[in-house]
């Protein structure tokens, strides 16, 4: 009997990611979707499209079109799937919408990973629950690190940062806009799910997470919105920083391939900072001559002098300890390869 994984989330970009990689390794698919992204961002943000195509390229694949605020919704599905494995990428994923839709932000990040956590506990104590976090849990704390300015990024100077940022790095007394603090609220749950019933839970606090299958828009998805301001010739804002900010970007397939090891072997309450590591950083300025380089159209763009709240200046992950806890994953994908991945995905759909 096929194993089953139930993924929220499913027309997203790590969503619909794993569908692909668990069904390519023999699982039965059931994804969670409602297309919500479509009400945060309007048009540009629906996922029909990925919904569409995890039907077409997946056989025996099963869409549930659930709310996870729906509690009693959930509850259901999760006793009647009856699921070997929990993958929870489903959340408002703005750091900026959030201030506009609070309640809808708070409801769906905070209350929708409690609904999923209790009804997997009522279901088993031993299904694997992979949530994906977001850095934002830090806050604007990264900003107080010692930095240095270069042409065309920052970087780090304080020696003690120079693989990057660890899961040991404070989460409290830091600006996290409300997006941070619904995403912290629900990491903390997932954390206290594992470590109080013994369930083999896991926070995977994601930084710029990207790849061909993103529906980038302004708000959310930095390098596929860039990639598609350029392939249409639109003009891009910079926020701040002089367009120096760094960024680690990790495409969704090698994020898949983790979740893959740790549900092989999964452990109790951990955390994982989960990025592209110091190998994979751009600044926005290095991401625009990247772009440009491949599809041979200068990058336009305006520049804002106001950064957006508590962004980061410079933030990468600091990748030893999920490579000590899971040596057989690394990352396959390089910066390059994934920038050209996205260019040719949006030239297609468009």
């Amino acid at each position: 009997m096929k194993k089953k994984i139930l993924v929220t989330g499913s027309s997203g970009l790590i969503g619909s990611e794993v569908c692909i990689h668990f069904a390519n390794l023999g699982w039965e698919i059931h994804g969670v979707d409602n297309n919500q992204r479509a009400i945060f961002f309007g048009p540009n943000g629906d996922t029909r499209w990925n919904q569409k195509r995890l039907g077409d390229l997946i056989n025996n694949f099963y869409h549930h079109e659930l709310d996870i605020r729906n509690r009693d919704g959930v509850i259901e599905l999760i006793a009647n799937v009856k699921p070997d494995a929990i993958v929870h990428t489903a959340a408002q994923p703005s750091h900026d919408r959030a201030a506009a839709i609070p309640f809808d932000d708070f409801d769906t990040n905070a209350v929708g990973t409690f609904n999923m956590l209790e009804a997997t506990r009522r279901y088993s104590l031993n299904v694997p629950f992979v949530h994906m976090s977001t850095n934002k849990v830090y806050g604007d704390a990264p900003n107080e690190i010692k930095i240095v300015e270069l042409e065309k990024r920052y970087d780090y100077s304080d020696p003690d940062f120079a693989n990057g940022i660890p899961e040991s790095f404070r989460i409290d007394q830091t600006k996290h806009s409300l997006f941070g603090a619904s995403k912290v609220s629900a990491d903390i749950s997932v954390q206290e799910y594992g470590r109080y019933f013994n369930m083999p839970t896991v926070c995977l606090r994601g930084g710029c997470l990207t790849g061909p299958n993103h529906t980038g828009v302004e708000l959310h998805g930095f390098l596929s919105y860039l990639v598609k301001c350029n392939l249409e010739e639109k003009e891009y804002t910079v926020f701040g920083y002089k367009g120096k900010q760094v960024r680690d970007n990790i495409h969704s397939y090698d994020v898949a391939r983790f979740i893959e090891e740790f549900i092989k072997a999964p452990r109790i309450a951990e955390v994982y900072n989960l990025g592209g590591g110091k190998e994979n950083t751009c600044s926005i300025l290095e991401a625009f001559d990247t772009i440009s380089a491949i599809s041979g159209k200068e990058m336009k763009y305006i520049y804002e002098e106001t950064n957006r709240i508590g962004d980061h200046i410079c933030y990468y992950s600091d990748l030893r300890k999920m490579r000590e806890h899971y040596p057989q994953w690394g990352i396959t994908k390089s910066l390059k390869t994934t920038f050209e991945e996205i260019y040719e995905s949006w030239t297609k759909r468009n």
